[in-house]
């Protein structure tokens, strides 16, 4: 007796119009793009869970070539002289095929983002069309490549600046930043050896998408190069500025130090989620008043000797992504083989906490280079001084993972699996009164 069993035909496909494709998203909702500038590429799953295939006879975007999407369908790009479709796929049956999109946007002639969206249809051999919602937020903005200052040049806009190549300030000349938001591409910093004048702005990176669903690019550090003072660049204001996610957010380098002339000035700025350092100074004449110095994988404030006039101001030490991040506050009376005299560290209602025991680290190499420094009216996690160096510290209020109230519960928000922070004193805080939000 001959033994005849059926089988499945997996090139069997069907017009039958009761199939249908299952989609991984029925809407595509990508992050906010700037305009005429290539997005991300976002990609979402089709699925044939029939037992037949299906033939699609295409697969095109509705509004043609005039959102600025472009797909790539299994491999095969919808082809704007085609009427931006693709033709003849097919998918076998229990099986899928991968959709890659991206979005270069036309200007919007508007202030605020502006919704973008278009339909990608896919019509079945049987007639049948389904369709998944492809939607972004367009922003216009400004473009400025290699900026370099002639003169005394001020950068002001309502509209978003982004910075390719960066920004350099040559000796002799000033920069004005006001009231903008400067997004930073790659590799892109401020490289000041004049003089510069921020005034109410942002300083962030260019990348508006994210690295996972639940982390933005804006919360990961490094995306940018930050802000360098060299030698000649002596008179540097900030004010009510913040400048996140950088590599070394803010450096001065060494320069004759002056005693009668402020430097750096610093009032209301926000400096947070550095790769490098926050702020670190080399011999300079510092003053910063009611500033944020927040989560950075070196030393969220460094003082290589000079003089630093801090006030009021919260350092807080969590950097998410690694153990081996710096302290809160650092300083040192050297650098290298070099003695560089701290003639004066004074900080004075300042909020100084972080993850480790101890995140204030003060360092003297044995030599004849001053040291001087004196807390007052300060939180400091760190251990008690009762040496002969107690006369430095004055009302200062020792904090220790002992206390009911420490570290991460003096703060607001403090969301260690989604990295949002929010420096402002809980109620419960026993610091009152100090830091830059009292």
């Amino acid at each position: 007796m001959a033994l005849f069993v059926a089988c499945k035909d997996d090139d069997n496909f069907s017009s039958n119009g009761g199939l249908r494709l299952t989609f991984s998203t029925d809407t595509l909702q990508m992050d906010t793009v700037f305009s005429k500038t290539p997005s991300a590429t976002y990609a979402f799953w089709v699925y044939n869970q029939n037992d037949d295939g299906i033939r699609l006879q295409s697969v095109r975007l509705g509004k043609k070539n005039q959102t600025g999407f472009r797909v790539n369908v299994d491999g095969s790009y919808l082809d704007n002289a085609l009427g931006s479709q693709v033709s003849d796929l097919e998918i076998r049956r229990n099986d899928s095929i991968l959709v890659f999109v991206e979005l270069t946007s036309v200007e919007t002639a508007q202030p605020d983002p502006k919704l973008i969206e278009d339909d990608l249809i896919f019509s079945l051999e049987s007639g049948v069309e389904q369709k998944v919602n492809l939607r972004a937020w367009s922003w216009d903005a400004v473009k400025m490549y290699d900026v370099v200052v002639e003169g005394e040049q001020t950068i002001e806009s309502a509209t978003p600046i982004i910075i390719y190549g960066g920004i350099t300030v040559p000796e002799g000349r000033r920069l004005n930043l006001r009231n903008s938001t400067l997004y930073f591409h790659d590799g892109a910093g401020i490289e000041c050896y004049g003089d510069l004048i921020i005034e109410n702005c942002v300083l962030r990176g260019d990348r508006l998408d994210r690295m996972f669903d639940y982390l933005p690019y804006d919360r990961v550090s490094g995306q940018w190069k930050g802000i360098h003072l060299y030698e000649t660049a002596m008179t540097a204001r900030l004010s009510h500025t913040e400048i996140r996610n950088a590599e070394n957010a803010l450096v001065l380098d060494s320069a004759a130090i002056d005693e009668t002339q402020v430097r750096l000035g610093m009032g209301g700025c926000i400096i947070h989620n550095a790769e490098g350092y926050g702020l670190k100074s080399v011999n300079s004449n510092i003053y910063i008043s009611e500033c944020q110095f927040t989560n950075t994988l070196n030393d969220c404030v460094l003082i290589v000797g000079g003089i630093a006039d801090i006030n009021y101001c919260t350092m807080a030490q969590f950097y998410p992504f690694s153990a081996e991040r710096g302290a809160a506050l650092r300083f040192v009376n050297y650098e290298g083989d070099n003695d560089i005299p701290l003639l004066k560290l004074r900080c004075e209602g300042i909020i100084l906490t972080g993850y480790e025991s101890d995140v204030l680290m003060g360092s003297v190499r044995d030599s004849i280079a001053a040291f001087e420094y004196e807390f007052v009216n300060s939180l400091l996690r760190t251990p008690k001084v009762d040496d002969d160096d107690s006369v430095r510290f004055v009302n200062v209020r020792w904090e220790s993972p002992k206390d009911s109230i420490q570290g991460t519960k003096h703060f607001k928000v403090i969301d260690e699996e989604n990295l949002i922070y929010d420096f402002h004193l809980d109620s419960l805080s026993t610091a009152q009164g100090l830091g830059c939000y009292r």
